[in-house]
């Protein structure tokens, strides 16, 4: 299994509304993508903002191996979704990727 984590730092203007429609978006991708087992959104709670760098939102996705998650990242829902988070991010300093195999 692979543990696929995403770190956000999202725009100030960036809604409550905006980021749920985003994980709800992310969430439903289970409903095709056989090898998707399960997904969390994450809230940051540490108090050590120098260290956090402003990454306070995240989430977490669970697939059964390599292959479910290279369908996951091929996916064109994913991917749009993923141009949609890269935007409310700033851009690609605005997220962090780590894939964990378990």
């Amino acid at each position: 299994m692979i543990r696929h984590l995403v770190l956000l730092r999202f725009q100030p203007d960036v809604t409550a509304a905006e980021k749920a429609a985003l994980m709800a978006g992310l969430d439903a991708l289970r409903e095709h993508l056989p090898g998707m087992l399960a997904f969390t959104a994450l809230a940051n709670t540490s108090p050590e903002d120098p260290v956090v760098h402003g990454f306070r939102d995240g989430f977490a996705i669970d697939l059964a191996d390599a292959a479910a998650r290279d369908a996951y990242l091929a996916d064109p829902a994913h991917r749009a979704l993923g141009a949609r988070l890269v935007a409310a991010c700033g851009g690609l300093d605005g997220l962090v990727v780590f894939d964990h195999a378990l």
